[in-house]
């Protein structure tokens, strides 16, 4: 016992306070959303009596309007510092939950939709960049691992209560959400110091335009764009956990919301428990490879679904599909503010997070039409398809490029404890 407190002693302190507060926020914070995302595709087909390609629909539209708010986000994190855009992005989240949990009208919440997309997403940017901010570059991925640890702490019991919750009233979802995401914002404004980096001398003078048009420098980093388009495929893939498949196992399998909830808890669960032990002993491969391989177990475990029944083996596809995720997701934001020069870090996060923003607009929409036209099974044979293109083009990228030497960044003085 005294062995296990030194070991969690030591890895406390080898993280700054600023990333520990942090982490709080986070697990609060994705507690909330994990009580309701999982069924919202459930929600929207219940209360409005829409098939799954009209869910894809406005799954789309909520994902457009998010590249606008994660566009302006991202330049004012760089502008302005992370924390006053968390603090709007996490306020504006809760309202916009209420709102859509007491809309009646499907036209109505389509134009909701479209707000609640912008400013919704405005914080998107300042979450990818705080990790980066207060961690040298060879502790990002087991921070961004830490952080994977925390997130799914909180999905582990969310899922559960949201599937409690959501087969008595799914307002109460929407309510406790709202609730969560308050308590979030006042933590941050509290506890929460500025990471943001001290500005580089180019950047500390430039013009509120100026700080827009440094888009244009992301957007020519074509390695960068190739890197996001593969990883693009590989989202593609992945975002049908949360979206099409609960649909699919009611629908086909007869599977309840609650065995749905339980399955999401399973994949919450192995992060916790392995995502930390995992990234330890990963961090030194190759970014690239591990990027790769894990795409291709995202690729068998999707496929299963499409050739298996019964839930032991929906149980296996989802274990396969968990060790793939927990590979990639510290490997993929590590890239990413590799990638990133230090006072343009905002920006680039908030392209990246163009990748996920286009694969929830195209995604559900693309699986849905398959759900609802043709055999159902497809679907997830062109999971494995996409899977494998995009495990090919993490390869090819390997060649392509070179993470920088790892070093030590300067760290904002209010992040140090």
């Amino acid at each position: 016992m005294q062995t296990l407190l030194s070991k969690l002693k030591a890895t406390y302190n080898e993280f700054p306070r600023a990333f520990w507060i942090y982490s709080v926020i986070v697990f609060i914070d994705r507690l909330g959303g994990s009580l309701l995302f999982p069924f919202y595709a459930l929600y929207l087909t219940q209360k409005f009596g829409i098939n799954m390609a009209q869910v894809g629909g406005l799954f789309a539209l909520f994902s457009i309007s998010g590249f606008v708010g994660s566009a302006i986000g991202g330049a004012l994190t760089d502008r302005m510092g992370r924390k006053s855009m968390l603090i709007f992005s996490l306020v504006m989240s809760s309202l916009s939950a209420l709102v859509m949990g007491l809309v009646n009208n499907l036209q109505l919440f389509m134009a909701i939709s479209v707000f609640v997309g912008i400013l919704g997403s405005i914080g998107g940017p300042a979450h990818e960049a705080i990790v980066a901010d207060v961690l040298p570059a060879e502790k990002r991925p087991q921070g961004y691992g830490m952080i994977r640890v925390i997130f799914n702490l909180a999905v582990v019991i969310g899922p559960a209560i949201g599937g409690f919750l959501a087969t008595r009233s799914y307002l109460a979802l929407f309510i406790t959400d709202a609730v969560i995401s308050v308590i979030s914002a006042f933590i941050v404004y509290l506890y929460m110091p500025e990471t943001k980096p001290a500005p580089h001398p180019d950047a500390e003078h430039e013009t509120l335009l100026q700080t827009f048009a440094g888009y244009g420098k992301v957007f020519r980093d074509t390695v960068f764009l190739a890197f996001l388009f593969v990883t693009f495929l590989q989202v593609v893939v992945y975002i049908n956990m949360n979206t099409t498949l609960g649909v699919y196992l009611r629908d086909n399998h007869g599977m309840t919301e609650a065995f749905y909830g339980w399955l999401l808890s399973l994949n919450a669960a192995m992060v916790v428990v392995m995502q930390f032990w995992i990234t330890r002993r990963l961090e030194k491969q190759k970014p690239m490879i591990m990027m790769a391989f894990g795409t291709a177990l995202y690729a068998i475990g999707f496929v299963m679904y499409g050739f298996v029944s019964g839930m032991a083996m929906f149980i296996l596809a989802m274990v396969i599909i968990t060790v793939g995720e927990m590979v990639v997701s510290p490997f993929g934001q590590t890239l990413v503010a590799s990638f990133a020069p230090e006072e343009m870090r905002g920006r680039y996060m908030a392209v990246s997070g163009l990748t996920w923003g286009l694969a929830f607009a195209v995604g559900p929409l693309l699986a849905g039409l398959v759900l609802d036209n043709f055999n159902p099974n497809l679907l997830w044979m062109a999971c494995g398809v996409i899977g494998t293109v995009s495990t090919l083009g993490y390869l090819l990228l390997h060649k392509l490029h070179h993470s920088p030497a790892p070093e030590t960044l300067p760290q904002p003085s209010a992040a140090a404890d």
